[in-house]
């Protein structure tokens, strides 16, 4: 069965697009939200990220602890915020290559700001064989498509609470 690349959410956040852009664009608050990160070492402090910013990932599920090196690919104050995780391991992140692309777009509406989530697959180089059974090992029988689309409806509820319940000023 091929695999599906790429998977994507939204949710409309009572928020200006540049007030929720200055916080998903500081990776040091993303596990305020996410149900996977922990948080971030963002090199050169935890402000807001700029293109070439470099970060770590701090992440779990379950019982296992991981760490991600990841850098931002794309920072547009409140219009579109992305970075690509190319490094993997369990403290310091040692196994290199394309692991997967995360980008937020923020669009204004009536009601503030569509924020869309969305993951891309980037084990291009994977056989969809071998990508579905390790998938379906870390993720306890799911693919990581499916696995990653609920995390981006948990992430994105999450951070519409957050947003919505202390507003950030712009």
């Amino acid at each position: 069965m091929p695999r599906t690349l790429t998977v994507s959410g939204s949710v409309v956040v009572a928020a200006t697009p540049s007030a929720v852009y200055a916080q998903v664009s500081r990776p040091a608050l993303m596990g305020r939200w996410s149900p996977e990160n922990l948080g971030a070492t963002v090199r050169g402090g935890d402000g807001e990220a700029r293109v070439g910013t470099v970060f770590d990932g701090h992440n779990k599920r379950g019982p296992v602890r991981w760490t991600t090196r990841c850098t931002v690919t794309a920072a547009d104050p409140g219009e579109r915020f992305a970075f690509r995780v190319h490094a993997i391991g369990v403290r310091t992140p040692r196994l290199r290559g394309p692991i997967a692309t995360w980008e937020y777009r923020f669009e204004p509406v009536p009601e503030g700001t569509r924020v869309t989530e969305t993951w891309t697959d980037d084990r291009r180089s994977w056989p969809d064989l071998a990508a579905n059974a390790f998938d379906r090992i870390a993720t306890r029988g799911h693919t990581f498509a499916v696995f990653q689309r609920r995390n981006i409806d948990i992430t994105l509820r999450n951070l519409k609470r957050v947003m919505e319940e202390r507003p950030a000023s712009d």
